[in-house]
């Protein structure tokens, strides 16, 4: 990947192993986070943002700098408080993207699906080709119009698919990439609001 990202991805991934906060806490931490959302947004660095169903959720910010955008992170209090596993990476949407949404909006629900690399000795001699094969799979995926967003995080981050209506688990999961064990999947339920990733 030559060219540098337009957009940044975070994933605050759910910590199982924090410390339970008292309910008064949580909610100062929370509604400082969703505070600082909404500054980030007014600011225009903030494009798109959503929680997944049972905790931590993405942001989407326009920005061409992983450190830049780190920067900003710090200004969460949720991210101060360590509430979440945090990252960082470029993205680039190959369908779909990042758009702002006015302030009068309707959150929409779509299904998430991660792909991890899980590149070891045993497989890296097949990666290129297996990859080609998981690029062909997502391409007859993408023909059945449910998709809102296909990206990658670059060479070696692995992407995601973004779906919506009803989803095949086994189809997702009958992915060469996936039965070979070059990707690893991650299924969540995101939350956005409609607009918010340039779908139709």
């Amino acid at each position: 990947m030559g060219q540098p990202p337009e957009l940044i991805f975070v994933f605050l991934n759910k910590r199982t192993d924090k410390a339970e906060l008292p309910e008064a806490e949580l909610k100062k931490i929370m509604d400082g986070h969703l505070a600082n959302i909404n500054r980030l947004a007014k600011e225009g660095k903030l494009i798109s943002a959503g929680p997944f169903d049972g905790g931590g959720g993405i942001f989407i910010f326009k920005s061409k700098s992983v450190e830049q955008v780190k920067e900003w992170l710090q200004t969460d209090p949720g991210v101060q408080a360590n509430r979440w596993r945090v990252e960082v990476l470029p993205y680039f949407p190959h369908i779909g993207g990042a758009c702002a949404v006015g302030e009068q909006y309707e959150m929409v629900t779509y299904h998430f699906v991660r792909y991890i690399p899980n590149i070891a000795k045993f497989n890296i001699q097949d990666a290129p080709r297996t990859f080609k094969k998981h690029d062909d799979y997502l391409k007859e995926i993408i023909k059945t119009g449910n998709v809102v967003t296909e990206a990658s995080f670059g060479d070696e981050e692995g992407g995601i698919l973004i779906m919506k209506g009803d989803l095949d688990k086994a189809v997702i999961e009958s992915d060469p990439a996936v039965r070979e064990g070059l990707l690893q999947l991650e299924f969540q339920k995101l939350w956005i609001a409609k607009g918010g990733l340039c779908e139709k």
